[in-house]
């Protein structure tokens, strides 16, 4: 259904994205009247963001600031017993500056924070004990020191050391944008919030969590407060394509036993996200069977304590629902069912799992209503999400038995109530293999998507990455649909085979094959653009970052108007796209690649350079904007540069925006301004008439 935004005449800008407040994730009082968010607002003139706790009323009252001389508070968690809340920040306090976070404690009135603990290594993650007392919190130590001081001792030589080579022997030593910490792993430890005290529960083992952005969804304490549950990598060589084992500890013994062993009888199965039940007989957690096929989807698995004779054991329990299950799991109060987010066709809803009859329903969005849910946490039957839409940024709902949402603050209407937005709506094509394709369109402000009117308007396309996640209707702030919008354009997202949330078929799709599907599903959006009356077809252009940067490239090589006839693509950008696959072996996810494409490159090389743009170099004559970020690992910006430099050697127009200091995407406000005045310009710069000669670039 077609959808209206206006709101007034104001045009909504990349300046007028970044001065929204942003939303993060809630967490609930235990009686269920009080929700803290974390929430971020930005300057673009210092360049930088700020991060406070905002309490929000469940029973009604206007929301209060909890924290406000912070920087990055990040994190809240509502003690279990409503008296504390406490988070993971860097301040400053009785003289001493945290050089890493470090957990603070608050109490739900105000009042002033206090630094819970020093720990030299800094926090990560954390988790409430049921009594309220302790606190469970990851950091990054040196497994071969004992105690916070010799952490401490090591802590400080290291930022004092004068070198700055970073020496592995790792197959995994970096992620996404960073470096692990050098000769550092994950433990799991356990803090006394009276003393401060604090002891690491995998000293002198070889235990430790994930690498890879560990977070408190890797472990949960059991309700009686004596065991902890946990997931990680029983291989001694750790890799990021890693299946990961489920564990659980006694912490009076320290004795480990291993629940679901992905290295043993249970190796074609990933775990993660581990959740106890509310007598502590059963655990929840996500299990995926990526032994089977690396694209299975996470479902719902719930593991049975030993009992009345019968042995421990454990089942998929959602295997019947075909979507992807994500965390954060949650029990009902009566252990009868299971709260988990999926997304379903284009949106993100939250849903009861019952696990009696196995079937899943809609919680928020309700079945036949949009949005994306982005957070959630439920305490004596409230629940509080948090959610935005491609029309409305995050807002946080209280969803109560018998009653419809109602929201809880009002942080970004006072900037957007003067902007009139553009209406979007959903269509389907028929794209490859004949099947129904969905694409999302957003018009410019003041166009009706049902009476578009005479006048011709350009097209462009945004490809979204993954390649198995999706354009949803969601509020997107790298990739801003109504920034667009707002220059003129008919923003297209065709959610092409391979995309999230349309089943496991579909998504499973372009495995082996990459490119060939996705091209025929977006030129199909491109063939129902061009038949309706409303696009001009000398005006249609494409951007898309990371495989939608990917996909962009592939395109330039296999899209092409003969010579003396119009283009079918005015111009092209192309963020943090990959462009050869065997220069990507320079990633931090190398060892996934085979899985995806279906060799390595010394194995089958004919077969990589089939889904390689690299490879169809010779017939690219599109101009192209490059952009890329130095501290991209998942994407080296020698992908980027390497494709720039190929489209100058062949004579085609093309513009390189290169970071030094941005990663796979585009975080800091000045830059991101920079981002969406060139990506504009850009597009402006190949708009107008097509020039009297159509001879392409570099075809000689």
């Amino acid at each position: 259904m077609p959808n209206t935004t206006d709101r007034g005449a104001k045009p909504y800008t990349v300046d007028t994205l970044w001065q929204l407040e942003r939303l993060g994730m809630p967490s609930l009082s235990p009686d269920g009247a009080q929700a803290v968010v974390p929430i971020t607002d930005y300057s673009m003139q210092e360049n930088r963001s700020r991060s406070s706790l905002l309490l929000l009323s469940t029973l009604g009252g206007e929301p209060r600031h909890l924290t406000a001389c912070g920087d990055k508070d990040a994190q809240p968690a509502w003690s279990p017993r409503g008296d504390r809340i406490a988070f993971v920040a860097r301040r400053e306090q009785q003289g001493q500056k945290d050089d890493d976070p470090q957990l603070y404690l608050i109490a739900p009135d105000g009042g002033e924070a206090r630094r819970a603990a020093t720990v030299a290594t800094g926090i990560e993650a954390f988790k409430w004990f049921p009594d309220g007392k302790r606190i469970a919190f990851l950091t990054w130590v040196w497994p071969g020191e004992q105690g916070n001081k010799a952490q401490a001792r090591r802590m400080k030589a290291f930022k004092e050391r004068k070198e700055t080579g970073y020496v592995t022997s790792e197959a995994l030593y970096r992620f996404w944008d960073h470096n692990l910490p050098q000769g550092r792993v994950v433990h799991l430890c356990v803090l006394d919030t009276t003393t401060g005290k604090w002891r690491d529960l995998f000293e002198g083992t070889s235990l430790e969590l994930t690498r890879c952005e560990p977070d408190a969804q890797a472990f949960d304490i059991s309700p009686d407060g004596r065991r902890i549950c946990f997931v990680h990598d029983t291989a001694p060589d750790k890799r990021i394509d890693h299946f990961l084992s489920l564990a659980e500890m006694e912490l009076a013994t320290g004795h480990v036993a291993t629940l679901v062993d992905a290295r043993g009888a249970d190796s074609a199965f990933d775990c993660q996200t581990p959740r106890y039940s509310p007598d502590g007989d059963r655990i929840a957690f996500l299990a995926a069977e990526r032994g089977r096929k690396d694209t299975m989807p996470a479902q719902l698995a719930v593991w049975r304590r030993a009992w009345h004779g019968e042995a421990a054991s454990w089942e998929v329990v959602s295997s019947a629902w075909d979507h992807h299950a994500e965390a954060p799991i949650e029990w009902e109060d009566d252990g009868d069912a299971l709260l988990a987010c999926a997304e379903d066709r284009g949106c993100r809803r939250l849903w009861r799992f019952d696990l009696a009859d196995r079937r899943a329903e809609a919680v928020h969005p309700a079945a036949g209503a949009s949005g994306w849910v982005s957070g959630y946490d439920k305490r004596a039957g409230t629940t509080v999400v948090v959610a935005d839409s491609a029309d409305h940024p995050a807002r946080a709902y209280v969803l109560l038995p018998g009653q419809a949402p109602r929201r809880l603050e009002r942080c970004n209407d006072a900037i957007l109530g003067p902007c009139q937005l553009g209406a979007s709506r959903v269509v389907h094509v028929t794209g490859a293999q004949g099947d129904p394709v969905q694409m999302r369109l957003t018009f410019p402000p003041g166009v009706d998507p049902d009476n578009p009117g005479d006048k011709r308007l350009p097209v462009l396309h945004l490809i979204h990455g993954g390649p198995h996640s999706v354009f949803g209707d969601n509020w997107h702030y790298r990739w801003n649909q109504q920034v667009f919008a707002a220059q003129g354009y008919v923003v297209a997202c065709v959610n092409y085979h391979g995309s999230s949330g349309f089943g496991y078929a579909f998504l499973d799709a372009i495995t082996h094959r990459w490119g060939e599907l996705e091209l025929q599903d977006i030129e199909a959006g491109t063939d129902w653009l061009l038949a309706q009356p409303w696009v001009d077809p000398t005006q249609i252009f494409a951007g898309g970052g990371s495989y939608g940067g990917y996909m962009v490239a592939w395109m330039n090589g296999h899209v092409n108007a003969p010579a003396g006839q119009p283009p079918r693509y005015r111009a092209y950008v192309c963020h943090a796209g990959c462009f050869d696959w065997v220069g990507m072996f320079a990633d931090d996810a190398y060892t996934a690649h085979a899985r995806e494409i279906g060799a390595f490159y010394w194995d089958d090389m004919p077969q990589v350079l089939r889904q390689s743009p690299h490879a169809f170099a010779g017939h690219m004559n599109t101009p192209t904007l490059v952009v890329h970020g130095a501290q991209d690992y998942r994407v080296p910006d020698a992908q980027g540069l390497a494709y720039y430099n190929t489209l100058k050697a062949r004579g085609v127009d093309a513009r390189l925006l290169w970071f030094p200091d941005e990663n796979h995407w585009v975080l800091k406000p000045r830059n991101s301004k920079l981002w969406y005045d060139e990506f504009i310009a850009w597009l402006a710069a190949h708009r107008g008439p097509l020039p009297d000669h159509t001879q392409a670039p570099g075809q000689h």
